[in-house]
């Protein structure tokens, strides 16, 4: 059978039927096939195409499910020296080839003969009367394929089988290219007190393979790899109504991870995304925050015995407010699920109707039980000012003096009660001697003030923090 060479040489196949697909966080994912092969009694070699072109060949795995016993394996290997144009070329480098010419206007094709001398940055070729031609026009005709070249990745395996028939086998393996993530929507009601939330789960495989009418899992956690030596291989909307009875994705724990299984079979076309619904929830108890950091991205570092030293560390200042909202994930408020790493999303409803974009921020892994806080952005008619009133140092005394004083002001419509975040940053031994009202220690270095602000109005802290060594 002759091969016609074209820039549009070789077209992919569909893939065989996988029966399972286990999808990881981490570029990574485990395919479990179960297909039917023709055995012979004897020492023989299988071949299993359409399998994913960025396998990892040391996580093979084949199983007899017909013979268990009865099947040994001997050899497997995975082959991936895919054809193309020019490695095809050069195996026939020594060997005679065809070039023809599409017919021109007389009808005819040209056929032109000889020995293919090289294929590097264009054809040589030597015709029989000893002429060398320099990049002859034609579409190479080739006799039949080299041995060696595959169409598409292949698992071989040399086995030695108790007897013959059709015996149905499991084969299972890893593979890059494969992750998923997962997105979150949140429908915010007018007063921002109440939200719809929405899961969504996006399954991209990029591995080489299609997998056909599979059955979906995807793990939720940070699973370790060992480092692994590197091979080269040939790359190749709308809400859930909550009366439903079957969810979409039933979630489990698994080992130390929560593995979350599609409760029908699903195709995964080879260089695609997928978006499968996860979980929804109606009605949502959120809560919106304004938090005021005038001094965000100070912190305390170890200077020596004297703390820090500088006086004017700390006293940078920013006037923005930024808009937070929360909500718990428990049971109670419709939750109550490990929510895997990912993106959220959040909407709202304008005066027509119309849901509009009002921020988003990303989340880690989240149990059951605990607190949500998504990033909104800045708030626009909020504006903090921080600054420092007073500063003193007595070295020999060992200790730092100074007071802050913070103005928040509202141009809002409507009365608001903003956080300030203050970071205590020169020394470890701190105590707050003076405050214009109660405050709350958050952790080593940290404090918050709960502050009410009314609408066309302003509020003012003060403290006074000293620092000794």
């Amino acid at each position: 059978m002759k091969i016609i060479l074209s820039s549009f040489l070789l077209a992919l196949a569909p893939a065989a039927f996988a029966a399972e697909v286990t999808v990881y966080n981490s570029n990574l994912g485990l395919v479990k096939e179960t297909r039917e092969l023709a055995l012979k009694k004897g020492v023989q070699e299988l071949r299993v195409e359409d399998v994913a072109a960025q396998i990892d060949p040391t996580s093979v795995h084949f199983k007899s499910l017909s013979d268990p016993a009865g099947v040994q394996v001997l050899e497997q290997d995975f082959r991936y020296d895919l054809a193309s144009p020019d490695k095809i070329m050069d195996r026939y480098l020594g060997k005679e080839i065809e070039l023809v010419t599409p017919p021109g206007r007389d009808g005819k094709e040209t056929t032109t003969r000889g020995v293919l001398l090289s294929n590097a940055g264009g054809r040589v070729l030597r015709e029989g009367d000893g002429k060398i031609l320099i990049n002859p026009p034609g579409n190479p005709v080739l006799p039949a394929l080299p041995d060696g070249l595959l169409t598409k990745p292949t698992l071989v395996w040399t086995v030695d089988a108790d007897r013959g028939g059709r015996q149905k086998a499991e084969i299972s393996y890893l593979t890059s290219g494969m992750s998923w993530s997962a997105d979150y929507v949140l429908v915010s009601n007018k007063d921002d007190d109440r939200g719809d939330l929405t899961a969504w789960v996006t399954v991209n495989n990029n591995s080489g393979a299609a997998y056909k009418d599979a059955r979906l899992k995807l793990i939720a956690g940070d699973v370790h790899r060992a480092p692994r030596p590197t091979y080269r291989i040939m790359a190749l909307a709308g809400a859930m109504d909550a009366a439903r009875a079957a969810p979409e994705m039933v979630e489990k724990p698994f080992f130390e991870y929560h593995m979350y299984t599609l409760q029908r079979p699903t195709t995964l076309a080879d260089d695609s995304s997928k978006q499968v619904e996860m979980a929804s929830a109606s009605g949502v108890p959120i809560r919106k925050l304004y938090v005021y950091d005038g001094a965000q991205g100070v912190y305390w570092t170890s200077f020596g015995d004297s703390g820090n030293w500088n006086p004017g560390y700390g006293t940078a200042s920013n006037k923005k407010v930024d808009v937070f909202l929360q909500f718990e994930n428990r049971k109670a408020d419709g939750l109550g699920i490990p929510l895997p790493k990912g993106r959220v999303r959040v909407y709202k409803k304008d005066d027509d109707g119309s849901l509009q974009f009002a921020g988003e921020d990303a989340i880690d892994h989240t149990p059951k039980d605990e607190r949500v806080r998504v990033k909104m952005g800045e708030a626009f008619d909020l504006v903090g000012e921080r600054k420092r009133t007073d500063f003193s140092s007595d070295f020999r005394k060992r200790r730092f003096t100074e007071t802050f004083e913070i103005r928040l002001r509202n141009h809002k419509d409507s009365d608001a009660t903003v956080t300030v975040v203050e970071h205590l940053y020169r020394w470890t031994n701190w105590k707050i001697v003076d405050a214009s009202q109660k405050w709350t220690k958050k952790d080593a270095q940290t404090v918050e003030f709960s502050v009410p602000v009314k609408k066309d109005g302003e509020s003012v802290v003060t403290y006074t923090v000293r620092y000794s060594w």
